[in-house]
């Protein structure tokens, strides 16, 4: 036996000599959990370098100042995505200290050394912590957990920065780029995003936002870019400059993921909305200066009708057919209408769906908005139209749609797909309630893919591809490469596609992730995304013949991720 093995076995004959009710305190059903997942839900967080009040249990193990500290700095990089900034749970389950204490510092060095059958990672054995690491976080989780501060709109409005007025610019468009087919490209690790126009292939400008930033809006004019990083700076950037830049920007609180811009006829650029993850809340603002103008909390019962701190706001999106915004908390599992009309009497119609929700996309029509439950195994379908729960339908494990995809299935009729993280499944989605009602909001058919780790799928009005990324799955032949299917016989099964070896770069992860079209439909953009400190591209694959166009690199395209085309973020083509 390896000696990676027979560690192992050992973490697995300490955790079945453990007793019951230790166990329990943290073990739901038994469940495997695959890389792919763990990856995903222990991303870090910005809140790590933020002050925070400390107030350690007189009855948990001593630790010094210092301790604390890099006990905070790892729970905020490992451990908040699944048990919430208060430890109180969400993803994962409760790490408060009537729980820790009661378990004690030994049991707490075994569970996070070798991980559960229940979800928890193996963080020793898998070399992620060290044994001196695990101990520090088994007496850091036994004292009570630091509270970051609130944000209030006083705080907020403290943070906005109008860099040009907005009497100051311009009043038509100054440049010569075709606005519509540009790309805003995340660059994940340098806070920035680069503006790289999609007819030439040429960088525009390497704009300064926030950390990481998770997406790209539009606005309904296509005149404003609006970007949101995970340490929840918004930055607003006028595409009409000579040279697009920033105008204005805002911290609308410690740690966030979405924004989202008004849409209805009559509305259009006015109002902009962003979602915290902390504090769990959304801000209302104007949408040409940032100004804040309204706060709402998302603090409440869940689904279950259990009261929840902190249900992060996930993701937005704006109506085409109210003045309203749909805005999903994860972990309580409510979708809210919120109708930004009259803010000074906000109205809100709350629908129940399924807990920890996270991203998804209007159907074809723009009508119907399909949202990944994604802990939950769900996909909820909301009618924008009747602000009502549509339907609730059971998929693989761990969907993550991104925005989906939408196209006319040639047996099923129209149909929204998503991919998964936790299974190789690619799930199709029945959209049409009026003339395929028998498939309406119905699981019509699952085709198999490269693994799990999927993060993105799409597909384009005008292709006759599905292109199905697995950037996160352990298999670097699938991390490294695309799947792509002829949407009118999938059956036949998927081609796979080189494009990391096409970006010709030297060692690095070389991720590929997000597939996103042009304006035209006929290119498709992915991000060969390495380490900070290696070499990343981009590559341009001809739609029609799925070969090699374009691989743009430069120095300055530092961990590029996420990339939103304006024409089709726009419109919410996909």
């Amino acid at each position: 036996m390896t000696q990676k093995g027979f560690k192992r076995l050992t973490g697995l004959f300490m955790l079945a000599a453990l007793p019951l009710a230790v166990t329990s305190a943290f073990a739901e059903d038994a469940k495997h959990v695959t890389k792919p997942e763990a990856a995903y839900q222990a991303g870090g967080s910005p809140l790590a370098g933020e002050e925070m009040h400390q107030n350690i249990n007189p009855k948990a193990p001593p630790m010094t100042k210092v301790e604390f500290e890099k006990g905070k700095q790892i729970y905020f990089e490992r451990c908040a995505g699944c048990h919430g900034v208060l430890r109180k749970g969400a993803t994962g389950k409760p790490l408060t200290t009537d729980k820790t204490l009661a378990n004690g510092t030994d049991y707490l060095k075994v569970f996070i050394k070798y991980g559960s059958p229940a979800g928890m990672p193996n963080w020793g054995t898998s070399g992620e912590l060290t044994d001196e690491q695990v101990d520090l976080m088994a007496r850091y989780i036994q004292q009570e957990p630091p509270t970051p501060p609130e944000y209030s709109l006083a705080d907020i409005e403290k943070t906005r920065k109008e860099i040009i007025p907005v009497s100051k610019r311009p009043t038509k468009k100054m440049n010569n780029y075709n606005i519509d087919n540009i790309f805003s490209v995340t660059l994940r690790d340098s806070g920035e995003v680069a503006l790289i126009d999609g007819d030439s292939k040429k960088i525009i400008n390497i704009v300064k936002t926030g950390y990481a930033v998770h997406i790209s809006r539009i606005s309904a004019s296509g005149r404003y870019l609006y970007v949101i990083g995970r340490d929840a700076r918004i930055n607003l950037i006028d595409l009409w400059m000579e040279k697009p830049d920033n105008v204005a920007e805002i911290k609308v609180g410690l740690e966030a993921r979405s924004v989202e811009t008004s849409k209805f006829k009559g509305w259009e650029d006015k109002i902009a909305v962003a979602g915290t993850y902390w504090p769990p809340q959304y801000v209302i603002m104007d949408g040409d200066t940032l100004k804040p103008k309204k706060v709402v909390s998302t603090r409440g019962m869940t689904v279950d009708n259990e009261y929840h701190p902190e249900p992060r706001v996930a993701s937005i999106v704006a109506s085409h057919y109210k003045p309203e915004f749909v805005i999903n908390a994860k972990e309580s599992g409510k979708i809210m209408m919120v109708d930004y009309s009259d803010l000074s009497n906000l109205k809100t119609t709350t629908l129940d769906a399924a807990k920890f929700l996270h991203d998804g996309g209007f159907d074809s029509t723009g009508r119907y908005f399909l949202v990944a439950a994604n802990a939950s195994n769900k996909i909820a379908v909301v009618d924008t139209k009747e602000d009502k729960l549509a339907a609730l339908v059971d998929v693989g494990k761990i969907p993550h749609p991104g925005r989906g995809a939408n196209f006319n299935h040639p047996k099923f009729g129209p149909v929204w797909a998503t991919s998964h993280l936790g299974a190789e499944d690619i799930t199709l989605i029945g959209t049409d309630p009026v003339k395929h009602k028998a498939n309406a909001w119905k699981v019509v058919e699952v085709v198999k893919g490269q693994g799990g780790g999927s993060l993105f799928i799409k597909t384009h009005p005008k292709s006759k591809n599905l292109w199905v990324d697995t950037p996160l799955n352990p298999d670097a032949k699938n991390s490294q490469t695309i799947a792509v299917y002829d949407i009118n016989n999938l059956g036949k099964g998927y081609q796979t596609l080189p494009i990391a070896e096409w970006a010709g770069l030297g060692d690095g992860a070389k991720r590929v992730v997000q597939p996103e079209y042009n304006k035209a439909g006929d290119e498709v953009w992915f991000s060969v995304w390495s380490a900070k400190d290696k070499q990343s591209a981009i590559v341009v694959v001809d739609d029609k013949t799925r070969k090699l166009k374009a691989v743009i690199k430069d120095p300055k395209l530092i961990t590029p991720t996420g990339k939103f085309n304006v024409h089709n973020t726009q419109h919410d083509i996909y």
